[in-house]
């Protein structure tokens, strides 16, 4: 890539902003020109705007710290200087669509963290190892938009990319049902032990609205464009149950999968070993060289050795065999602040440059 990307963090200094913020430090890529926020935080430097609430490992970005948060409301000023802004937002649902929307209308393409355009049916949301054929929807939205650069692009939940990513190559085998129960890292709530203690030595069996996410949103990735929209696939069948664990980062996932044709474990483990995506026939900067990392030991893959696994955007699987009332089960897990989050988001800005949706001239 001969000419960086100038790009904007809105949300900057909630967790997942934070999280791109020390992605962004050093990317190949993308030069971070623009910090918004909330109202109150505008006017602030970064550092101001975070002190007390830093929850990253390494510090505050030192080409960042000094910079002014713009208000992410002012939607000019963010604009003018940037080619496109990663949205990572604590809003209403609606209010979030609005934003996003006004920046896209203002010519400046937005990839977002957030789930409320998520099911909006001309906005791609795409885990790039998977579905990248779904961004030529975006000519659909722009029509309907009345833009030439502007859209929004979505990555999906952070709970998905601990099982669907494993679940996909077996499609073609027939997935007729999954079940999916997904054990979730603290981050997810955008806590640290420091300002949610009721999470230590606990277990919580509940996360809003995750569960309907978890069943939903796979059907869209695993969807067809017809007539300007993405309609979502028929099958599998997909049930979930999301619990809460005290864990800082990483999301595990047991997975129980039913097949029409079962090819035998091997098999399913070297479809797995093998699996690629467009990410890594681009050589994008973010994508891990391997998508997939199986593990035979039965007590792995486990969430202190494997979250980081290629810098965080591996998926670790693990202790696949046959199953009583399933043809397989299987466990699962990523990290969720990176491959589940910012990290992912990232990786899908880095596909829609290198195909052209995303442009710095």
């Amino acid at each position: 890539m001969n000419k960086k990307y100038n790009v904007g963090i809105i949300g900057a200094t909630g967790m997942v902003g934070q999280r791109f913020a020390t992605l962004l430090e050093s990317h190949p890529w993308f030069n971070v020109t623009a910090l918004a926020a909330s109202s109150r935080s505008a006017g602030k430097t970064y550092k101001e705007a975070v002190e007390g609430r830093w929850a990253m490992t390494a510090p505050i970005p030192e080409n960042m710290k000094d910079m002014v948060i713009l208000d992410a409301a002012d939607i000019e000023a963010v604009a003018s200087k940037v080619d496109f802004v990663f949205c990572a937002v604590d809003m209403k649902k609606e209010d979030i669509r609005a934003l996003e929307e006004a920046y896209a209308k203002a010519e400046c393409p937005v990839v977002s963290n957030n789930s409320a355009h998520r099911f909006t049916p001309d906005v791609p949301m795409v885990i790039p190892e998977i579905n990248d054929n779904h961004l030529e929807i975006i000519e659909h939205q722009r029509k309907r938009l009345g833009t030439k650069k502007g859209f929004v692009a979505v990555k999906s939940n952070c709970s998905l990319q601990s099982y669907v990513p494993a679940v996909h190559p077996l499609l073609k085998y027939g997935v007729t049902k999954v079940l999916a129960c997904t054990y979730q890292a603290i981050s997810g709530a955008g806590k640290t032990f420091e300002r949610w203690p009721e999470m230590i030595d606990n277990v919580i069996p509940y996360i809003g609205g995750e569960e309907e996410k978890s069943e939903q949103e796979p059907l869209k990735i695993w969807g067809t464009i017809k007539n300007g929209e993405i309609v979502k696939a028929d099958t599998p069948s997909i049930t979930a149950q999301c619990i809460r664990v005290p864990v800082s980062d990483g999301h595990t996932a047991a997975v129980f999968v039913e097949l029409e044709n079962n090819p035998g474990i091997e098999q399913i483990i070297s479809d797995w070993e093998s699996y690629s995506g467009k990410p890594q026939q681009l050589g994008l900067p973010s994508a891990p060289k391997q998508f997939l990392h199986y593990f035979r030991e039965n007590d792995r893959p486990q969430i202190k050795s494997e979250r980081n696994l290629e810098n965080g955007m591996a998926v670790s699987v693990g202790r696949l065999r046959e199953d009583t009332q399933y043809t397989i089960k299987f466990v699962c897990m990523s990290h969720n602040t990176l491959r589940g989050a910012a990290g992912g988001a990232v990786l899908l800005a880095e596909l829609l440059c290198a195909e052209g949706y995303i442009t710095n001239d």
